[in-house]
């Protein structure tokens, strides 16, 4: 069994941080979301693995390498353009070949990883396996409508009237009679090759199309919300651990990680927190759900429930929090400005002014 990672895509919703980096390297717990899924899939005993790459693919080539760190034999597939899911497969088939793959999009989260789910694709091998979860607002997702037996009997991609609030997680498991499916679809309105489409011709054939609605935690990483959510999540389950420098008038409380290097002075770190190589944190702040990455400096400042990346500088700012703050970002006072108002007033005004 192979696995096909998607790790293309503009990243849109997450600009401008993605103008100039890939959205599946932004961290969560200071690592990237796509090594928690590079390491779900060599969890669950899968170890060839393609990764389709666009206008990132230098840089999430650089982070993953050849995939030995994570125990895979990495092959990358490039993609012009991000023309849709069903598309990355169409572009995979002499990688594929005639194995069974799974499907996982990069820039997805699921908590307890798809060894269950690989497991009981291998026992049963249907066609297609799909994972689905309820969600609040279906229109932004894949949606499955579901027979009275729980069986699969539509699928659309981001209908304006969804059918049930039955959203398509980012995995999805193939035999090699998805290939057929994927050549017979066309694009959709939105010029894409759908995955939904490819699925629905397979239920249309009568092909063994299977479900799994799972109620543990899954996140699509899209947006800033969906990150710092996720990386709550993530910090949550931290193991104290303070290999760094903490000075004797400073205090780290609770799930509190000091990495290496990492120097502590005259501060408050309140856990779950994590705190990069290399970052200096002085008189400063910083609360529980924030990690921030290597070679960082906080000082004089509050932060809290945000996520902060490498090289980044925040002096004496104040409060942030609910953040997300790239790469070798500053972030200082502004200059004081004296208070004045300049007015232009035609004969006869009237003007009330607040002082």
């Amino acid at each position: 069994m192979k696995a096909l990672v998607l790790s293309g895509g503009a990243g849109t919703r997450l600009r401008p941080i993605t103008h100039t980096s890939a959205k599946q390297l932004v961290p969560v717990a200071n690592k990237a979301v796509l090594f928690y899924g590079l390491e779900s899939i060599a969890d669950a005993g899968i170890t060839d693995v393609g990764v389709i790459v666009g206008d990132t693919a230098a840089e999430i080539q650089d982070a993953v390498g050849d995939g030995t760190r994570f125990g895979l034999d990495i092959t990358y597939i490039p993609q012009e353009r991000p023309l849709g899911l069903a598309h990355a497969v169409l572009i995979a088939r002499d990688y594929l070949g005639d194995d069974d793959f799974v499907m996982y999009l990069g820039d997805n989260f699921i908590v307890g990883g798809i060894t269950d789910l690989v497991d009981e694709f291998r026992d049963n091998r249907p066609d297609a396996q799909i994972l689905l979860t309820r969600v609040e607002d279906p229109r932004s997702f894949g949606v499955a409508e579901l027979d009275d037996l729980g069986q699969v009997i539509g699928l659309e991609e981001k209908p304006a009237h969804p059918k049930s609030d039955l959203a398509l997680v980012g995995v999805y498991l193939f035999t090699p009679v998805i290939h057929d499916a994927v050549r017979a679809i066309e694009p959709s309105w939105r010029g894409e090759l759908e995955i939904t489409h490819a699925l629905q011709h397979l239920i249309d054939s009568r092909a063994d199309v299977r479900c799994t609605v799972i109620k543990g935690y899954w996140k699509d990483t899209g947006n800033v919300a969906d990150m710092l959510e996720v990386n709550r999540t993530v910090l949550e389950g931290l193991a104290r651990r303070i290999d760094g420098d903490v000075d004797d008038a400073s205090q780290t409380v609770g799930r509190v990680v000091v990495e290496e290097g990492a120097r502590i002075v005259n501060s408050r770190i309140v856990g779950p927190a994590v705190v990069g190589a290399g970052t200096v944190v002085e008189d400063s702040y910083v609360g529980p759900f924030t990690s921030i990455a290597e070679n960082c400096r906080i000082t004089d400042s509050e932060l809290e429930f945000s996520i902060v990346l490498h090289d980044a500088s925040i002096d004496g700012v104040g409060r942030i929090e609910s953040s997300l703050i790239g790469r070798h970002v500053q972030v200082t006072p502004a200059p004081s400005v004296p208070s004045a108002h300049r007015l232009v007033l035609g004969d006869h005004s009237k003007v009330q002014i607040h002082t």
